[in-house]
């Protein structure tokens, strides 16, 4: 057998041997494969996220309301109707409504809160200003804030106008004085608890993102 035929059979030896060994190393791989992607923990082992599990709770309802109750289905309903409407939004939104129609109330400027008053409670409020007035009485205020917010009730009705309660206790610095500048009620130095439930109104489902206020109580 002459030399370089040998230096062949060598050669083809030694390319078999290799790639026997990668095939131990590597594996063999047939048809196309996937890139490959980050590893993720075994399903076992990640907490479930009840906000995509169907008919799981909604946190953002059951943070508020009960699960179950008259309240949560009416909660429940609204955000079919919206998807959008979030619960949590929403009683922030109130916090800052509350604390703007207040001092509005307190001071007598109806102008700029009247877009978020029903008629009804328009009209109580500007008879209050003007009984005020006609007796000559000005009232000082000062908001030093909301202490504590919580969602009372729920409703749906007429299958699209949504009712909301929600329970206010707010902080503010009140006096009331008459025309001869005499403190007749509260104290300009004394801070004081207001209590309050106040309605909220609302057609879901349309471009109108305003609630307005449709009823107060104590």
């Amino acid at each position: 057998m002459n030399s370089p035929i040998l230096q062949l059979l060598v050669l083809a030896g030694i390319a078999v041997f290799l790639i026997l060994r990668l095939k131990n190393v590597l594996g063999t791989r047939e048809g196309f494969e996937k890139p490959t992607l980050p590893r993720q923990a075994e399903p076992s082992a990640r907490k479930p996220d009840l906000s995509v599990i169907e008919g799981g709770p909604d946190r953002d309802i059951t943070d508020h309301a009960e699960e179950g109750s008259d309240t949560a289905l009416a909660l429940s309903q609204m955000k079919r109707l919206e998807p959008s409407f979030s619960v949590n939004e929403f009683i922030q939104g109130a916090r800052a409504a509350y604390e703007m129609i207040l001092m509005g109330f307190e001071r007598g400027d109806l102008a700029e809160i009247k877009p978020f008053l029903s008629e009804e409670v328009y009209e109580t409020f500007a008879q209050v200003v003007e009984d005020r007035e006609a007796q000559g009485l000005t009232i000082e205020a000062e908001f030093l804030g909301v202490r504590e917010t919580s969602l009372v009730e729920a409703e749906l009705l007429d299958g699209n106008i949504a009712e909301i309660s929600i329970r206010f206790v707010g902080e503010l610095i009140s006096a009331v004085r008459d025309n001869a500048g005499e403190i007749i009620e509260g104290n300009p130095n004394s801070p004081k608890k207001q209590r309050d439930v106040w309605t909220f109104a609302r057609t879901m489902g349309t471009d109108d993102p305003n609630w307005q206020l449709v009823a107060t109580g104590g």
